[in-house]
């Protein structure tokens, strides 16, 4: 029968080859609940220069089912090209290998046939769903069309699990339907009083033992059949949750089935990350807490549950550090079932939060919609670009070249002026609107606009760029593709969709570096440099601009440029000056890009910020200005105050609360002309009384294995030695033999962990490796030093 027409979101997508062609299989949400649509017999495509064609036919004697096919299409080499059909798309793998071997392109038979289907169509991940054959919740054969407006309501769960320190499962949580669940390892309680003891009350959740691991698998995969969840969310879900419970599922000799129609995960590991796991499952999305916070450009001192949610939501679940941690759950497994399952189902209780407050769903929904990649994929700038270019270039006549057609080679990036470093009074700052997706949509820089002005004989139909580069003034693709995200973003910003206002300013931004990247099929060090070369010119010429008005430029970094006004003004004066200057650029702008190039002006610098006060260190033990690195007191157009740290110690995870808390006292008390000596001299005083011991810990990260470690031996991997060392004699797992982060302090004895600190304090490396350098770059400018403020301090110690 025929299907009724419906909406859907893709969920997952998969291909597969049978006997009768290539199947692709998308599973989507839609009101109505899940859909599974099949269509079979799909043909792919890849693409070869004519000139090649009677090798090529060479091979398809051994390979029954592909087909050769004249198009009007050409190579970047302007050569005209020939269509490869195939039956079964692993045939074209092995004849792209095949004619590898013959130094003989095959272009774009990398493409995958259920993203080619969807790209082709300018689909990304809102669908509408037309004919084709309909049994129950499958639609097998029918014609999808773009739907970018759709946006179902998805069912989510929130899954965690509880292990032994030898990952031996004892617990597992399912939270966000109205089934909340614990399964625990074990027998119940003798006693039905016992189910709250040490718990904290009743419990909002069944809780259902199990005899084994096998039944408690069996349970959570009927659970899921019963519930269908379409997004599993979790903290690290993939890399340890849904890992344990495939290995415990193995060890039992029974079979994991989350997946819709009771399917196994795909298990995929990551090329480039050893030990990395990706955990594809028919119908349903994972997303991980984490990746999806990074994704949406989030930033915290680390990314730890308790980190995020005591930033987040104000609270936390801690029960002790690692240690601490792993034997209170031992305790509550042996002697308090009930308290581990409220401990557990709190996780998932709060990744929901976290979830609700950073609007994640949103953003990881907006993402997909945006980028046309599936929901859970994070990262893949280069994976969305090709999704946006490749059927708009096909378009135009060009088929894609291959990865690594053009050597690795390097590129000028964006332009960071020296800076003038000081105090200052009344400092504005002008910043570029999307600079390099600007520079694109003004400039036509795209690739199939290079190629085409590059083979061009009528020169006024030509954009001139930087070092020799032209582009097409009337056949490009990029500049229209930003131009449409670009309107996109600023209807969600007035809507105030924020998630789909990020995840369209992230794709746009990533635009310039993906042309950059060595591992992208359109990478072109002068396309890339045609954008950022024409940023490093427009700084230079703003910078002219604004110093030819009486201001002087203290900074600039890329997109944005530090004006100081010369002498103090009020806020309000400040805020006229910067309005005034923005209006007088962007006109500048509008002008000389009409008369000079014949082109409509997309450039527009904002007002960003007013500095009432501003610092810009030196570099530290220089006198030359340091770049990315400044503070100041920012003033808004209410009046409203703000201290403002970038790249100073302050802003870096890796120095200690006790610097970046002096620091910023300091500079407070600076910026707002109060005594700062005696804040100084009381500070260190307090330091080598003791009196600050809890701010000298170090937090930093081990990057690499520990036995990687062999010369230049740095502090924190002598501190994570020295407690892996402890942890073994105390026949404790070892925490950082594979990295991580490790906490310590210096002592006497040079570097201790927090688990075994044993040693006295070295307040003088505190002193003079923490505090010193920090005041010193302060007070310099301002004839000030820390010595001489803190010589009777040093002389008690």
């Amino acid at each position: 029968m025929t299907s009724t027409e419906l909406k859907g979101f893709i969920l997952t997508r998969h291909w597969r080859d049978a006997p009768a062609g290539t199947e692709i299989e998308y599973w989507l949400a839609t009101d109505a609940g899940p859909v599974k649509v099949v269509l079979t017999s799909q043909t792919s495509v890849a693409f070869v220069a004519t000139r090649h064609r009677a090798a090529v036919e060479a091979h398809l004697m051994a390979m029954p089912g592909l087909q050769m096919r004249e198009l009007e299409l050409k190579t970047f080499h302007q050569e005209p090209v020939t269509g490869v059909y195939a039956k079964h798309f692993r045939q074209l793998g092995r004849l792209m290998r095949a004619l590898q071997a013959q130094g003989i392109p095959l272009l774009e038979a990398d493409v995958r046939p259920h993203d080619r289907y969807l790209m082709e169509r300018f689909i990304t991940a809102g669908v509408l769903v037309e004919g084709g054959r309909a049994d129950r919740s499958t639609i097998v054969d029918c014609k999808l069309k773009p739907a970018p407006e759709f946006r179902p309501v998805l069912k989510v769960v929130s899954l965690d699990i509880e292990t032994s320190q030898h990952e031996a499962l004892y617990s597992i949580a399912l939270d966000g339907t109205q089934d909340r669940v614990v399964f625990m390892l074990g027998e119940p309680p003798p006693e039905p009083s016992e189910q709250s003891s040490g718990s904290g009350g009743p419990m909002d959740f069944s809780l259902i033992y199990c005899p084994t691991r096998k039944a408690m698998i069996e349970k959570l995969n009927d659970w899921f059949e019963r519930n269908d969840p379409d997004v599993i969310i979790g903290w690290n879900a993939i890399q340890f949750d849904l890992r344990v419970l495939q290995k415990t599922a193995n060890e039992c000799g029974t079979q994991l089935l989350l997946g819709r129609e009771r399917r196994p995960i795909e298990w995929r590991t990551h090329p480039g990350k050893q030990g990395y796991l990706f955990a594809p499952m028919p119908g349903r999305v994972i997303i991980d807490g984490i990746d999806a916070l990074k994704a949406a450009v989030w930033s915290f001192p680390s990314f730890s549950l308790e980190t995020v949610s005591q930033t987040l939501l104000g609270e936390g679940k801690a029960i002790g550090d690692e240690y601490d941690k792993m034997a209170e759950i031992e305790r509550r497994y042996q002697e308090d079932k009930p308290a581990l399952a409220l401990y557990n189902i709190r996780d998932c209780e709060l990744v929901l939060r976290i979830f609700d407050k950073a609007k994640l769903l949103q953003f990881v929904m907006e993402r997909a919609q945006t980028t046309g990649l599936q929901a859970d994929h994070f990262g893949g700038s280069i994976a969305a670009f090709s999704h946006h270019y490749l059927p708009r270039m096909h378009r135009q006549g060009y088929v894609a070249p291959n990865v690594g057609e053009i050597a690795s080679k390097a590129y000028p990036g964006g332009y960071v002026m020296d800076s003038k470093p000081g105090f200052y009074d009344s400092v504005v700052v002008l910043d570029y609107k999307s600079l390099y997706p600007s520079i694109i949509r003004t400039f036509l820089v795209d690739p199939v606009g290079f190629i085409e002005g590059s083979n061009a004989g009528d020169a006024t139909m030509l954009v001139k760029g930087p070092q020799g580069t032209v582009f097409s003034r009337e056949k490009h693709c990029l500049p229209e593709i930003v131009t449409t995200l670009w309107r996109a973003r600023d209807e969600a910003k007035r809507t105030k969709n924020e998630p789909l206002s990020q995840a369209l300013k992230l794709l746009m931004n990533s635009f310039a570096g993906v042309l950059g990247a060595a591992d992208c099929r359109f990478f072109n060090p002068k396309l890339v440099s045609a954008i950022t070369l024409r940023g490093h010119e427009m700084m230079k010429l703003t910078r002219e601009f604004v110093e030819d008005r009486d201001y002087e430029v203290i900074y600039g970094d890329t997109d944005s440029i530090f004006i100081w006004l010369r002498r103090t003004h009020t806020n309000e004066n400040a805020h006229a000056v910067a309005t005034t200057l923005v209006r007088d650029i962007n006109a500048w702008w509008t002008n000389s890009l009409r008369e000079e190039h014949g082109l409509q002006n997309l450039l527009e610098i904002e007002f960003d910020t007013h500095y009432k006060k501003f610092f810009m260190p030196t570099i530290r033990g220089s006198d030359v200005g340091s770049k990315k690195r400044y503070a100041g007191l920012s003033v808004d157009a209410n009046g409203k105050e703000e201290m403002v740290y970038r790249g100073l110690e302050m802003a870096r995870s890796d120095w200690t609360p006790l610097a970046r808390q002096f620091q910023e006292g300091l500079l407070s008390r600076i910026f707002h002309d109060e005594p700062y000596k005696e804040f100084v001299t009381d500070y260190a005083e307090a330091l080598l009384a003791g009196k600050m011991d809890d701010l000298l810990i170090y937090r930093k990260r081990l990057r690499h294995r520990l036995d990687a470690y062999l010369v230049n031996v740095p502090p924190q991997v002598r501190a994570a030695r020295i407690a892996d060392d402890h942890n073994s004699r105390v026949n404790r797992p070892r925490q950082y033999q594979n990295g991580g982060w490790i906490r310590y302090v210096m002592t006497r004895s040079g570097p201790e962990p927090m688990e075994i600190r044993q040693s006295r304090i070295d307040y003088e490396h505190y002193l003079t490796r923490q505090l010193q350098p920090i005041a010193d770059a302060i007070l310099q400018p301002i004839g000030e030093s820390f010595m001489a403020l803190t010589t009777s301090q040093r002389g008690l110690f």
